[in-house]
């Protein structure tokens, strides 16, 4: 008979999960494992929240596993390591991202691309080796492989930095990886929430000229004065979206809900990249035509690999890029979920798990 989620390890762990596609978040005990020779335990200081923890807490991209505790923008200090852990000591601190297992030999897990491993272990509703479901940092303590975890630069703040460890590697890694971390290149960031207002500050440190594209002509002076962006075309208007025809060299495309990419396609320079890092739960529309016509492409872009994570974070710490959050009390959740369903945040609730989270 299989075991518990409170028995099931021997590490007493507490937080707040969801039981069903309700998505109704409540207090939840499980276990964590004990540390092993090359694990790091931690206790955990403050945790984001990421659209995908809604996703998944409804399990709207089919692959949930109940009961859930999501949170992947885990931070912390250092508690406990193995016998055989060299990148962190006791009272360090450190991070966990979206990863907590890799295969370790395949192509891409050789060449720092863990976040592309076939067999990659999400931090949370993934199955660990040992056949357990994975459990996120909306919880009090976390056990990670010493290879998942990043270390916490000194002097940069760990509750208002902790969303970088998803929303950070996901708009830094594309600029990177597709060339648009040039200065004097034109970029477009397509949504300003949680992964689009990064998205502008890593674009802005590159040196690149920002231009953020929005249905909502109320983010203008937001983007303009307060993130730094450049220029600011509301996608609705499609005079301002002909004027801005063949002016950018890439797009980074933030959007999570079902929107036309056709106009953002018009936007791009020949050989301009549109790439998706948001995740629509429903098929968007492909145009070949306007791909052909410019030798355009549309690709995606997940997170990064733990190396590139690292870079991103001191990257970060370097050049004083820092999420715009709302700290909240766990037992906020419910309401900051509703909240974030209608995109009522600017930009990104942090968890105060030390402050709020206690064992029921």
């Amino acid at each position: 008979m299989a075991k518990s989620p409170e028995t099931e390890h021997p590490v007493v762990a507490y937080g707040w999960g969801a039981r069903d596609t309700s998505g109704v978040f409540s207090p939840f005990k499980f276990s964590r494992r004990a540390t092993g020779e090359n694990d790091v335990q931690f206790k955990v200081l403050y945790c984001g929240v990421c659209h995908s923890d809604l996703h998944m807490a409804k399990n709207e991209w089919g692959f949930s596993q109940y009961p859930i505790v999501p949170g992947h923008e885990i931070v912390g200090v250092v508690t406990e390591v193995g016998a055989k852990v060299k990148k962190v000591k006791v009272g360090d601190k450190v991070g966990v991202g979206c990863l907590v297992g890799s295969c370790g030999d395949c192509g891409q897990c050789n060449s720092d691309l863990e976040n592309y491993c076939p067999k990659q272990i999400l931090t949370y509703s993934g199955v660990y080796t040992d056949g357990t479901i994975t459990y996120g940092g909306y919880s009090n303590l976390m056990v990670a492989a010493e290879h998942f975890i990043i270390r916490w630069p000194e002097n940069f703040p760990l509750d208002i930095g902790a969303p970088l460890l998803c929303a950070g590697i996901t708009t830094y890694s594309p600029l990177r990886h597709f060339g648009l971390d040039k200065p004097g290149l034109s970029v477009g960031v397509v949504g300003l929430g949680g992964l689009g207002h990064v998205a502008v500050k890593f674009a802005k440190a590159f040196g690149t000229k920002v231009t953020v594209i929005s249905t909502s002509l109320s983010k203008k002076t937001e983007a303009i004065e307060k993130l730094g962006a450049d220029e600011f075309l509301v996608s609705r208007d499609p005079e301002q979206m002909q004027a801005a025809a063949g002016t950018l060299d890439g797009i980074i495309d933030t959007v999570s809900a079902v929107h036309p990419i056709v106009p953002l396609v018009s936007l791009l320079k020949p050989n301009g990249k549109l790439i998706l890092v948001g995740a629509p739960e429903k098929p968007l529309e492909l145009p070949v035509f306007p791909l052909i016509m410019g030798r355009k492409s549309i690709s995606g872009s997940a997170i990064g690999g733990l190396k590139e994570t690292q870079e991103m974070i001191d990257f970060a710490a370097k050049h004083n890029i820092l999420p715009d959050v709302e700290m909240i009390p766990i037992d906020y959740l419910n309401t900051a979920m509703d909240r974030l369903l209608k995109s009522d945040v600017k930009y990104r609730f942090v968890i105060d798990i030390e402050k709020s989270l206690k064992p029921e």
